[in-house]
């Protein structure tokens, strides 16, 4: 087996789709040598359909990252298919609609409790589920979007991707003593169920496009994919704490 991920076992969470960055890691992740499980919550059936499009078949466990019963028994799940993890890729976000979309002001606290739950403290969540699972030298990864500004409509989405950036940063500082490392990759607009669950998401993608400086595909997921891979393998060895934006340089530029 060769790869820049041989021999590596992952736990990735968040493939609903093949359009799905979460389904690019798996597929790419499969490509270089790793041995993939994947999660799913809801709609079981559709992600193992999904599964199946991956280079090899994957196990698909369900996992409600809400649900203390089933962090508490994804370690014994995943050993049922693996020995161990390497790596952990959180792919993880759900606000309630009156959370976004300019719903920012009249958003009751039952509803951005949801969203900080759900998409900023299940990267903890599962990070500590999966750590009896991890040895040094494991990595977990997140997906967010650059919560170093305020976006139009992505309004409570956008303070739970800020604590995200931050959780990461903390797991990083309580991590690093046993040997593992918290990293999150930064992409662009793409066009996955995640977004278009957002009204008026698509403004994003005209001026994205055109000020990126190496330019921005709204419907090409590779890129962040791969990133997450570099990521999760031995090439970052001393990298924690960080965020990485693949976002074609739009971050770097001002307004």
């Amino acid at each position: 087996m060769s790869g820049l991920l041989a021999g590596k076992r992952l736990l990735i969470t968040g493939v609903i789709t093949d359009a799905s960055i979460a389904f690019a890691v798996a597929r790419l992740a499969q490509e270089n040598g790793a041995q993939v499980v994947l999660t799913g919550y809801g709609r079981l059936s559709l992600v193992e359909r999904i599964a199946k499009r991956l280079p090899q078949p994957a196990p698909v466990i369900e996992l409600d990252v809400t649900n203390a019963e089933h962090l508490a028994g994804l370690a014994d799940r995943v050993r049922e298919h693996v020995d161990g993890l390497d790596g952990v890729v959180h792919s993880i976000g759900f606000a309630p609609q009156n959370c976004l979309g300019g719903g920012f002001l009249d958003a009751p606290w039952e509803d951005v409790a949801t969203a900080l739950q759900v998409s900023t403290y299940s990267y903890k969540s599962l990070a500590m589920a999966a750590l009896p699972l991890m040895a040094p030298g494991g990595a977990v990864v997140g997906l967010t979007f650059d919560a170093a500004k305020a976006w139009p409509v992505y309004d409570w989405m956008g303070v739970a991707k800020a604590g995200l950036e931050s959780a990461s940063r903390y797991l990083a500082l309580h991590l690093g003593p046993k040997g593992i490392r918290s990293n999150l990759v930064a992409a662009g607009p793409l066009r996955t169920i995640a977004a278009k669950s957002i009204p008026g998401f698509d403004q994003f993608e005209e001026v994205w496009t055109r000020r990126s400086p190496l330019g921005w595909s709204l419907t090409d997921t590779e890129p962040a994919a791969r990133a997450c891979l570099a990521l999760l393998s031995d090439w970052f060895p001393a990298t924690t704490g960080e965020i990485v934006h693949v976002d074609g340089g739009y971050h770097a530029i001002g307004a």
